[in-house]
């Protein structure tokens, strides 16, 4: 029976060996590989690690003496515990095989966890130190706690003590609701779950049907560093951060701290402690009322007291009721006394007064009146009598009006004749006098150069320039005649005729 193993066929004819192409090597070799090497449990530390955009994961494991090339798939990164990075000590499972295309071999891990507490608290430190860096734990950023809150939201396991132990120590200090939230604590699901948990609470809406904490509640009991490390996520605590409802973590003992523990408004040692935390003591708030009530008491009563103090002082000051009663009394009683003796003194001084005016009135002062207007009614009835009298001349005159009419207007016609014939001899005259007109019968007037009228040639000499005003124009002469010749005699305009006089009644 022939073998199909390559490796025996080559040693059962040494002399004649078949020859292999390459890759029918290094697929064998793949093969015995993966079956020799189907589960491996390796220890090292990652020195190099390579993230494809495809979401596989490239790394190198190594110890002091050999390395190894590491392929993580996609399918598999999601369910790590713990995330590859450099220089962190780890521990793989998965299967040893080839890649033909370099002839080497690799590890496929489907596993990876941190090698030991160290490593742990190591890549811990890192993380945190990244988040611390980029504000995350920053005090200014965390809400604060209310004072009473009515509702308070607890995310835990609903199965375990801690639930118990919050719940009681709630009903003891501070009667409110208490919403749960029921999640693993535990576990590679924890985590997410918790997460989940806080981006509930924050999206529930006010008045819903699920009323919205005041503050909320992460609690978990004690732990190795292993169970408590799904609080070290870094989802998780970036979710803590941005809850915009007040969070207290209280996540295992004093004594252990977690990522969540920093990124909470406020960190409990205990899960009792954070119940204590996020409620007040309904028996001190009680005592507190009680003792301020009474100071408020004490306080009016003191008030009441200083200020009745201050009226006893202020009434002490004043005079006695009967005193001011007893003076206005005997006040009246001085005014009533004096009240005959002063209404028969009154009446006795009009009586005198009435009696010196009495005395003066005599028949003619009392007929003085009576002459006066009869006086003045005579002077009345002249007047009246003579404005009658100029009414009635004044009719006559109106009688004669219409005579006197046409006198006027025969008067008024003569003197605008009259008139008019005065205002044709004047404007003759005017024409008369006009010193244009002789220009127009052939004259000339004569005039210096610097405008003056020439009225005689005693004032001129050879060489005078001279300008003649015609009636159609003017020139420019120069005198050269002999001098002394006499000039012509100057014309006199004709005597004005005096206006004919006359009456207006004429």
């Amino acid at each position: 029976m022939s073998s199909t193993d390559p490796f025996e066929s080559a040693a059962a004819e040494p002399g004649n060996a078949p020859a292999f192409s390459v890759t029918e090597l290094a697929f064998a070799l793949k093969r015995t590989l993966e079956d020799a090497f189907g589960h491996v449990r390796l220890r090292g530390e990652i020195s190099k690690v390579t993230r494809h955009a495809s979401g596989h994961v490239y790394l190198t494991l190594k110890d002091d003496k050999a390395a190894i090339d590491g392929v993580i798939w996609k399918g598999s990164v999601r369910g790590l515990k713990s995330q590859p990075e450099q220089g962190l000590e780890v521990i793989v499972t998965g299967r040893i095989t080839t890649y033909p295309a370099r002839s080497g071999y690799q590890i496929i891990i489907e596993t990876l966890e941190p090698a030991g507490v160290g490593a742990l608290l190591a890549q811990l430190e890192r993380l945190k130190a990244r988040l611390a860096g980029e504000g995350l734990f920053d005090a200014a950023r965390k809400p604060a706690l209310p004072l009473m809150p009515a509702v308070i939201g607890v995310i835990t396991s609903p199965t375990g003590a801690v639930i118990r132990d919050i719940l009681h120590r709630i009903t003891d200090r501070w009667p409110v609701r208490v919403v749960v939230w029921p999640v693993v604590v535990q576990g590679d699901s924890a985590a997410a779950q918790v997460a989940r948990a806080i981006e509930g609470f924050n999206a529930l809406g006010l008045g819903g049907p699920v009323p919205r904490p005041d503050v909320l509640i992460v609690a978990r009991g004690g732990g190795s560093i292993e169970d408590l490390w799904p609080f070290n996520d870094e989802r998780l605590a970036r979710v803590a951060a941005a809850s915009r409802i007040p969070l207290i973590s209280a996540v295992g003992h004093e004594t252990d701290t977690t990522l969540i523990d920093y990124a909470a408004a406020r960190r409990a040692p205990t899960p009792t402690a954070a119940a204590e935390m996020a409620t007040p003591v309904l028996a001190d708030l009680r005592a507190s009322l009680s003792v301020a009530g009474g100071r408020l008491d004490r306080s009016a009563a003191n008030l009441l007291e200083g200020r009745r103090g201050r009226l006893s002082a202020a009434a002490a000051a004043l005079p006695r009721l009967g005193d001011l009663v007893e003076l206005a009394g005997q006040r009246f009683d001085h005014a009533a006394s004096r009240l005959a003796a002063g209404l028969s003194a009154n009446i006795a001084a009009h009586a005198q007064q009435l009696t010196g005016t009495a005395a003066r009135l005599t028949p003619a002062v009392l007929l003085r009146p009576v002459d006066l207007a009869g006086t003045r009614l005579a002077e009345l009835e002249d007047r009246l009598t003579g404005a009658i009298e100029r009414r009635q001349a004044g009719a006559e005159q109106r009688a004669a009006l219409p005579a006197l009419g046409l006198r006027l207007r025969a008067a008024v016609d003569r003197r605008l004749a009259a008139e008019a014939l005065g205002l044709e001899r004047l404007e003759q005259l005017r024409r008369s006098m006009d010193p244009d007109r002789p220009l127009g019968l052939g004259f000339a007037r004569v005039h210096r150069p610097d405008g003056a009228l020439v009225t005689a040639a005693a004032g001129l000499a050879t060489g005078d320039g001279l300008r003649l005003v015609f009636a159609d124009g003017a020139r420019d002469v120069t005198v050269d005649g002999p001098e002394g010749s006499a000039p012509a005699a100057a014309r006199k305009p004709p005597p004005r005729s005096s206006a004919p006089q006359g009456s207006l009644f004429d």
